[in-house]
């Protein structure tokens, strides 16, 4: 089926209103730093966290899920946990509340409210810097390309050759197609900065539910023709110690597919898959969009509801889009167009589904909503990557009394070259992949363990952090030179390659100066290893309470994490039509809820005065 005037219509109306967003909000922008980077912090946490949930919904990640729907069936949702997706669960029990105390406006600013300043902070800070921009410019190369790729599916250069006068090689239309797109998203996120990104993406989100929605409806009809044929243990999430999918007989090229996965050990990689999520989330947020969400809240309480709205906007209503392209998917299988070179490639179900069962209409719906999605990624992306070159380069080493005219040349200045610079790496794919997979990947690897002590252990300083993130790098960089590459079963290793670089650099210099310690626990209040400090705070302040919460906290996380797995799954056993599991798991979902209303919702912290935190978050940043 082909793009009509109707879905083309849809598309440019949605392309237009975003645009039109970054117009309104331009002169509230240039306000000052925190106005453009941070909203000012004065948005709703609603509204941010449906902002936050528009860029986690991106083209690529949905594309792979649908992938992981159709092959594993329900085991499938416990395989995002690599990410991890049960982080958000964390981030709204206590480490967004932590995260939003610290009152700065980047990650590499909390750096100096944690170790000072010094020469050993000054590294870890720039560590830090180098992580966040690497990491944009990675997710901003790939996403441009990804999302060209996709649109090329659907408007095939022919169709549009005759209305353009000049011609483009047919290895780099989806590179044009990248460049089209991306304009929209420079537009409004340049100009409105924060603020503008937040109100486009709740725009956005409201296109991705209505798309959700008519996709779901449209399997459920379908289910109603015809039934679904699959192996027995694609119908339950539960699984023992392997996997046990045994598609012969029903579609024989998945059984390729799910031996090449190696998810076959299901038991062993599902432990290792929690052992590290577990450690990534003690960790916090990188330092991306959803760090920079979490810092432009009004308050810890405001950034603890965020991070939960997150998973309730979300996931429910990806999982219908998910679950519904799997269904016409398996239903239609014989119909769908997925080879490639290489053969069989299932990460195509979901443009193929969307080109053969959406009608009229409804594919300019869906369409549009997946573009949002990418937009939305870019553009949070896009503002994470000036946050770090204007805050943290900018005004730190070059021009740290810049005036608010200057400071808002410099954020349109950056966001430019930035996206210039990801869509050079983009024209560039088939030469930097590799490099730029082999970056990032390593830089990953480097940084939990230093960031799980950051928040824990009082005696941690910016030796140690630094030398942790490195040995780590260096460890997951060297690692595919002598394994196949690198891959879960490897983590371990890069574990204890960064704990150790962590703990012997934290020894080799002395600990953080103690009055910088101190303002840190007394402003952060975390728990974990923090008795000196603690006791020293306590003495000049006897009214000062501990936070004592840890257990509290891990009982809130348990309850959390099977609060968002109802979640994940009603949608799916709504569009199944297995309504006595739909019964059952919303009955968990909302005794979950209730649990979490007494232990969480109704103890959430009360401190935070905006203004206050803006105040300091001034002096921390000009002193």
């Amino acid at each position: 089926m082909k793009l009509t005037a109707l879905d083309l219509g849809i598309i440019f109306v949605y392309l237009f209103a975003v645009a039109a967003i970054g117009l309104v909000l331009q002169k509230r922008a240039r306000a000052n730093k925190e106005a453009y980077m941070l909203g000012g912090n004065t948005l709703p946490w609603y509204a941010l966290g449906l902002s936050n949930a528009s860029g986690m919904f991106d083209i690529s990640g949905t594309m792979w899920m649908v992938m992981l729907g159709f092959v594993y069936g329900l085991k499938s949702v416990w395989i995002p946990w690599l990410w991890p997706s049960f982080n958000q669960v964390f981030l709204m029990v206590f480490l967004a509340a932590w995260l939003r105390r610290s009152n700065v406006a980047t990650g590499a600013e909390w750096m100096l409210t944690r170790f000072g300043r010094g020469r050993d902070s000054n590294r870890s800070h720039a560590i830090v810097v180098a992580f966040a921009l690497l990491s944009c410019l990675g997710f901003l190369a790939y996403g441009f390309i990804g999302l060209g790729k996709f649109v090329e599916i659907f408007v095939p250069w022919s169709a549009v050759q005759p209305y353009v006068p000049f011609t483009i090689p047919a290895e780099f239309v989806p590179h044009f197609y990248g460049m089209l797109f991306t304009c929209f998203a420079v537009f409004y996120s340049v100009l409105g900065g924060m603020a503008s990104i937040v109100w486009a993406d709740v725009l956005q989100y409201a296109i991705m539910t209505a798309a959700s929605v008519v996709v779901a409806v449209l399997a459920m009809d379908n289910l109603d023709t015809a039934p679904l044929n699959v192996p027995e243990e694609w119908r339950t999430p539960f699984f023992g110690a392997t996997l046990d999918m045994d598609w012969t007989g029903i579609i024989d090229d998945v059984n390729a597919k799910v031996r090449s996965d190696g998810y076959s050990l299901f038991g062993v990689f599902f432990s290792l898959m929690v052992f590290k999520g577990v450690l990534a989330s003690l960790a916090g947020p990188t330092p991306n969009y959803d760090m920079q969400k979490i810092l432009s809240s009004r308050s810890p309480q405001d950034a603890a509801k965020m991070s939960a709205f997150v998973s309730v906007v979300l996931i429910p209503t990806r999982y219908l889009m998910i679950m519904g392209f799997t269904v016409l998917a398996i239903l239609n299988y014989d119909q769908l167009d997925l080879q490639s070179a290489s053969g069989i490639d299932f990460e195509r179900i979901l443009p193929a589904a969307i080109q053969r069962f959406a009608p009229t209409g409804v594919m300019g719906l869906i369409l549009a909503g997946l573009l949002a999605a990418f937009i939305g990624t870019f553009a949070g992306t896009l503002n994470a990557a000036q946050a770090y070159l204007v805050n943290d380069v900018y005004l730190r080493y070059v021009n740290p009394g810049a005036g608010n005219a200057t400071v808002t040349r410099m954020n349109y200045g950056t966001g430019v070259v930035v996206v210039l610079v990801s869509m050079a790496l983009g024209f560039l794919a088939k030469d930097v992949n590799s490099l730029l997979q082999w970056i990032v990947a390593g830089l990953y690897g480097g940084y939990i363990s230093a960031n799980v002590l950051k928040w824990y252990w009082w005696r941690f300083n910016a030796s140690g952090f630094f030398w942790g993130m490195l040995a780590g790098i260096i460890a997951a960089l060297v690692f595919p030179y002598f394994t196949e590459g690198l891959d879960l079963y490897y983590f371990p290793w890069l574990l204890l390659i960064s704990l150790a670089g962590s703990i012997v650099g934290t020894y080799l210099a002395p600990p953080t100066d103690m009055e910088t310690l101190k303002g840190f626990y007394r402003s952060v209040r975390p728990w974990g290893f923090w008795g000196p400090v603690a006791q020293q705070v306590k003495a000049e302040d006897p009214s000062f309470a501990e936070n004592r919460d840890f257990g509290l906290d891990m009982f809130n996380v348990v309850i959390g994490v099977v609060w968002q797995m109802s979640l994940t799954l009603l949608p799916i056993y709504l569009i199944l039509t297995m309504y006595t599991e739909l019964m059952v798991t919303g009955g968990i979902m909302l005794a979950c809820s209730a649990v979490l209303k007494k232990t969480w919702w109704d103890r959430l912290p009360h401190d935070g005065d905006s203004v206050a935190a803006t105040l300091k978050r001034k002096l921390v940043s000009v002193s």
